[in-house]
C-alpha cells in the first residue's frame, strides 16, 4: 500500500497544521517527523492561530515523532491504495 497524503487541522479553529504521508489504515496516533511534508506550526506542536497544544514530542522506534493528543485534531484526506 502506498502512503496517503493527509491534511491535519486544529479541531478548535480548523487551521491547517501539517501535510503528512500516512502509512497504513487506522487512526492517526503519531506523526513521524520525517514523513511530515509541510509543517505550518514552526515545529512547536501548538496551533499557530489559537495556541492549542495538539501533540507531544516522543521517540518511537528510535525515530522522532509527534504523538497526537486525541480530540485535538481533524484528519482530512484519503487512506487507501
Amino acid at each position: 500500500m502506498k502512503p496517503a497524503t493527509i491534511s491535519i487541522y486544529c479541531k478548535k479553529c480548523n487551521t491547517l497544521l501539517y501535510k503528512y504521508h500516512k502509512h497504513g489504515p487506522g487512526k492517526l496516533v503519531k506523526c513521524f517527523v520525517d514523513r511530515i511534508t509541510k509543517d505550518y506550526t514552526k515545529g512547536d506542536l501548538t496551533c499557530p492561530k489559537c495556541a492549542t497544544e495538539f501533540a507531544r514530542f516522543s521517540m518511537v522506534w528510535r525515530k522522532p515523532a509527534h504523538k497526537i493528543i486525541q480530540g485535538k485534531v481533524l484528519v482530512k484526506g484519503h487512506f487507501g491504495p
